[in-house]
């Protein structure tokens, strides 16, 4: 049965190794936030060329989130935050999984198999965030640490803050690499025979009526 676990970050090994599919978690502490393919590209760059990222991504909590932000005198200030699709970033994921060795990531729609077995050699998960929760993601926001590569677009930027109680967030890829999306799609593809066959019965008798 699913159940619901409060973890702080950076998620220590073992508690990731807990953590079994379609679990709630929620969270506190320090996350690392983009919505942008380029800023997914500047990654890679940094890894491709031996130098860190402006902000430290080691064993980090990683997340497709979007943002609205306003930039002032006072500083960067997110208004609110919602998941974007991580599967945009499948063709980049696995390689700042494992370089990384990240402990968490997440957004929402999931992440291809080649990721899944990124994070199962790392012993990562991922944590699929609500749709269209952006009250209940943004209300979590305690304070906004650092904000690199201002010359892209807020949206796009890479955001280092810090959460309190962000979720409640399920564990859709397990430290092991094991999916719900491909065991979902398994239970959807064995059921579409039937469900055919259902439909056009239906549709013979209406004929016939």
């Amino acid at each position: 049965m699913a159940e619901l676990h409060h973890h702080t970050l950076p998620l220590c090994p073992e508690a990731a190794a807990s953590l079994q599919l379609g679990d709630m978690v929620t969270l506190d502490g320090p996350i690392v936030v983009t919505a942008g393919i380029p800023t997914h590209q500047r990654i890679l760059d940094c890894i491709r060329d031996g130098h860190n990222p402006p902000i430290g991504l080691d064993n980090a909590a990683f997340f497709h989130l979007g943002s609205y932000s306003k930039a002032g005198d006072d500083g960067f200030d997110v208004l609110y935050m919602n998941p974007t699709t991580s599967t945009r970033f499948n063709a980049m994921m696995p390689e700042i999984i494992r370089h990384f060795r990240l402990r968490c990531v997440g957004g929402k729609g999931g992440l291809d198999a080649d990721c899944a077995k990124a994070l199962g050699e790392v012993g990562g998960v991922y944590l699929s965030f609500l749709g269209g929760g952006a009250p209940l993601i943004s209300g979590a926001i305690r304070r906004i640490r650092q904000v690199a590569w201002d010359d892209l677009i807020a949206h796009y930027r890479l955001v280092a803050m810090e959460v309190e109680r962000l979720g409640p967030l399920t564990v859709a890829i397990d430290a092991r690499g094991n999916s719900l999306y491909d065991s979902l799609a398994e239970r959807a593809a064995a059921r579409r025979a039937e469900i055919l066959a259902k439909l056009a019965s239906a549709r013979e008798k209406a004929a016939g009526s």
